[in-house]
């Protein structure tokens, strides 16, 4: 399950969302809005995301988990709008028989959201500045 949401993330909820009975191993990962970046001091983050294309692409890349690492329940939720400091951008869960499995399923998924989806990052300074964030990281991976 892929959601783009324009609303906090309820990491709790999202939790009890992948509990599965005959899972040993579960592995989360939560992306928070930073106040640095690149030796400049962050007030806010801000995503823009082409959501119907998102979605669509957010639901290939948990299929492909699943083909690429067998799990039992996934869920991925990236926010968009206005984020705080300390606000949960993105929230990655996966359960599975063992962890193994778990692990790599949920590297896997951020990495390919990272890449693949139409979600931009727009950093304001607290000097008043903004611009748009660069992933050089999902760039250098691209071309890999």
């Amino acid at each position: 399950m892929f959601e783009v949401s324009n609303e906090r993330i309820d990491v709790e909820q999202l939790r009890k969302g992948i509990k599965n009975p005959k899972s040993g191993g579960v592995c989360i990962f939560e992306g928070w809005a930073r106040n640095q970046n690149e030796g400049r001091t962050v007030r806010q983050l801000e995503y823009e995301v082409y959501e119907p294309l998102a979605a669509l692409e957010g639901e290939k890349v948990i299929a492909e988990a699943l083909q690429k690492f067998p799990f039992l329940e996934a869920s991925c939720v990236h926010r968009s709008g206005l984020l705080e400091i300390g606000d949960c951008a993105v929230w990655v869960g996966v359960s599975s028989p063992h962890r193994d499995e778990a692990f790599k399923a949920c590297r896997f998924i951020i990495d390919a959201i990272k890449i693949h989806l139409p979600i931009w990052k727009k950093e304001h300074y607290v000097d008043g500045d903004s611009g748009w964030v660069n992933c050089e990281r999902c760039s250098n991976a691209l071309s890999l």
